[in-house]
């Protein structure tokens, strides 16, 4: 038998099929449109979500030779801040608010001023980006669409949905988005009566919550002639997509680490209690799809991005492989010939605006260079900035539960290929570092829920533990740069605080 999971990203959808020992047996990915309509606005479609899913899933399909009846079952993971809608019908009422649109400012201001300590406390996220600031905008900014909304859905539970036929009143959220909703109570996993009431988001517009293997319904005719699969598959619930990764590189026992090197640089950590960081509202406490299991995390938003952009922006005299791979290991091989701590210089990587604490007016910058910097030290200092913002993640993590030993960190995502990247944050977090041999852990983590919601597999955590491949080599880090990143960091926060107030 065969597993399928489905990768909704931000910009790519990806589709994999695995048997029922982790082999990957195909794969297929589509583009998804991003939308601009307006400064300020960045909207996608859920309906080119689900012709993104057909298209990666056909692709799969048509390049193996598994019979539809063989798939056992089918998940859908996605990206995780922002929110879409549907009508009575199921069908789409708004584009999808995207995690990168920042029109709900004020919103987020506004729940920060009243609520800032009950929302951090009771859903493990300071209010951000995310969906209740969005809700919150719908309502007042776009009164009509708000009218027509029958329930509030993001991309994988709207593919799983349109997939099986739902119905409005059957709309679901799985709990590992429940730190994003501004509204709910999520160590116990429902919605906080006290928090929808507080910031007048109506709790009738919020979907049903379940467990991410829960079977939402059988793929439909349409669907199934749509995907290229059999009529009556089971569709599993699903879950976020850092939840899929995390999952599927095998993060799931207490002191291991995930950092996604991605579009977003994400680190999260694996503890066994719930822990709200009301004091620095700077991590999100996500729960696990493994139950039991809690991940503080934080995230630096288009942090992967930053990369592409000095390589297309400054890479000079080489245009023609600006933002490809081989300019990257270019790049990075020249900037490890800079010293630790690139003699001073420092980077802020939060181009498009600080995620947590929210601090969407900030902006990159470089600091304190001077003549004798050169190119190499300009990149390095972009890929020790991730390294600083993961340092301080961890320091927070250790005054909410100083008993946690970190064990190592694993590490997936595009950004995950380069050695030195990964070296350097394993210098600067004083944590073992090691690439999950596996190009797309999310479509495995996610077909692993698909194998819990079919029955192939019962417990998640020992399947995700036993099967995920791992790189032989581990980064040790290396206690010569201890002192110097250790420095290095403490100017990194401090400027960080400066530059808070400074946009």
């Amino acid at each position: 038998m065969f597993l399928l999971g489905v990768d909704l990203g931000t910009t790519t959808t990806k589709a994999a099929v695995y048997d029922v020992c982790a082999n990957l047996i195909s794969e297929g990915r589509s583009d998804v449109p991003i939308y601009h309509p307006q400064p300020g606005a960045t909207e996608q479609d859920l309906g080119d979500f689900y012709q993104s899913a057909v298209q990666a899933i056909r692709q799969c399909m048509n390049s193996c030779r598994v019979d539809p009846s063989q798939v056992a079952g089918l998940a859908f993971d996605s990206q995780m801040a922002g929110i879409g809608a549907v009508d009575e019908n199921f069908h789409p009422v708004t584009r999808f608010d995207s995690w990168l649109d920042s029109r709900c400012q004020p919103y987020i201001e506004q729940i920060a001023r009243h609520f800032a300590d009950r929302v951090t406390a009771l859903t493990g996220c300071p209010p951000t980006c995310n969906h209740g600031p969005k809700m919150l905008w719908w309502a007042n900014e776009r009164a009509a669409d708000y009218a027509r909304i029958a329930k509030f859905v993001t991309p994988s539970s709207y593919l799983a949905g349109r997939a099986v036929k739902l119905r409005a009143d059957e709309a679901f959220i799985d709990y590992t988005f429940l730190h994003f909703t501004a509204v709910s109570d999520a160590a116990n996993g429902v919605w906080s009566k006290e928090l929808c009431h507080g910031l007048g988001i109506d709790v009738q517009r919020l979907p049903r919550i379940v467990e991410p293997w829960t079977v939402i319904g059988e793929l439909s005719d349409e669907a199934a002639l749509d995907f290229g699969l059999k009529s009556g598959t089971p569709v599993a619930a699903g879950c976020g997509d850092t939840a899929a990764g995390a999952l599927g590189a095998g993060v799931v026992s207490p002191g291991m680490l995930l950092d996604t090197a991605g579009t977003a640089s994400v680190l999260a950590c694996c503890t066994d209690r719930y822990v709200a960081d009301t004091k620095h509202r700077a991590l999100m406490v996500m729960r696990s799809v493994v139950p039991g299991i809690w991940n503080p995390l934080a995230y630096v938003g288009g942090g992967g991005l930053a990369l592409g952009w000095y390589s297309r922006e400054f890479f000079k005299g080489r245009e023609h492989n600006s933002g490809s791979d081989e300019s990257y290991d270019e790049l990075i091989a020249d900037a490890i010939e800079a010293p630790a701590g690139c003699d001073g210089l420092m980077f802020s990587p939060h181009l498009g605006g600080r995620v947590c604490p929210a601090t969407p007016e900030m902006r990159g910058a470089w600091i304190g260079f001077s003549w004798g910097h050169t190119h190499k030290h300009f990149f390095r200092a972009i890929l020790e900035s991730i390294g600083y913002e993961y340092a301080w993640y961890l320091r927070i993590l250790r005054e909410l539960a100083p008993e946690l030993s970190l064990v190592e960190a694993r590490v997936i995502g595009g950004g995950a290929k380069s050695e030195e990247w990964n070296q350097i944050k394993a210098d600067i977090l004083s944590v073992p570092y090691q690439q999950v041999d596996r190009k797309e852990c999310a479509t495995w983590g996610t077909a692993l829920i698909a194998g819990k919601a079919s029955g192939i597999i019962g417990d998640l955590a020992q399947a995700a533990t036993e099967l995920a491949p791992l790189k032989r080599k581990i980064l040790s880090p290396n206690s010569a740069w201890r002192t110097t990143y250790d420095a290095a960091l403490e100017r990194y926060l401090c400027w960080q605080q400066r530059l808070k107030t400074g946009f």
